[in-house]
């Protein structure tokens, strides 16, 4: 493949892979999570500290303190940020016992029955990004935190436009640190046989821009959907778009 046979990506010439996040990436779905964090912590500080409790905030907490972590991570971080730490818990907890492992399948729950309820619909300058990398011959990967990427693909129609997909799943079975560790990323590279330098990240998460910088990838795109493109250039962004239609040239 010359540079003469493949479109402009906005991307260096040496990136052989394109490493994608999910959420806030790929789909518009961070919105539902960023809700199902604050239905479930505002009603579990509410019966903490009665009607006078702080509300979590869906911009400034999300951003700072759940957004790319694993659902664990997420639940221990945005508590140790208000002073409070509970038991982990067990599977058998039930929904109204008060565990990290009880609040972040409440999440869960909500989040699911939300994509149920409002569908999944992939950004279109993403899927036109990404099927113009699939034509450059370049490799993509999904890269998520999410126990429900795969869902979401199918239920916004873009799985098949990936080779790899490491999720949730994959990385208990792999035994990987979520993100602002690399370790993710590091294996959908892995899995496609391509170098880290060869590697282009692409997020909108904060963590995720700290697990880019640390891998070594070749290029590290912020994905710029809630208002934070200097926040993303802190934490390591090559450079920082509102869309991917716009490394295209293309309006949003």
């Amino acid at each position: 493949m010359t540079g003469e046979e493949s479109p402009d990506l906005g991307i260096p010439a040496h990136i052989q892979a394109c490493l994608f996040d999910l959420d806030g990436v790929l789909t518009p779905t961070a919105a539902l999570h960023a809700t199902a964090w604050k239905t479930t912590f505002d009603g579990f500080l509410e019966r903490r500290d009665g009607p006078g409790y702080r509300p979590f905030d869906k911009v400034a907490d999300y951003d700072e303190y759940v957004d790319g972590l694993p659902r664990a991570d997420g639940v221990r971080s945005f508590l140790a940020s208000r002073g409070i730490q509970l038991p982990e818990g067990s599977a058998d907890d039930p929904p109204d016992r008060d565990t990290v492992r009880s609040l972040g399948e409440r999440k869960n729950d909500l989040l699911l029955q939300d994509i149920r309820t409002k569908g999944v619909e992939a950004y279109p300058g993403s899927v036109r990004f990404v099927r113009a990398v699939k034509d450059a011959g370049i490799h993509r990967a999904v890269v998520s935190s999410s126990a429900n990427c795969r869902d979401v693909l199918i239920g916004a129609g873009i799985e098949d436009l990936f080779e790899v997909r490491i999720d949730a799943g994959v990385a208990q079975e792999q035994h990987l640190a979520g993100k602002p560790h690399p370790d993710t990323f590091l294996a959908a590279a892995r899995a496609l046989g391509v170098a880290p330098e060869h590697a282009a990240v692409f997020e909108d998460a904060l963590a995720g821009m700290d697990a880019g910088r640390t891998g070594g990838f070749g290029f590290v795109i912020g994905v710029n959907r809630t208002g934070q493109a200097e926040a993303l250039k802190s934490h390591g962004a090559s450079v920082v778009v509102d869309d991917l239609a716009d490394l295209l040239g293309e309006r949003a």
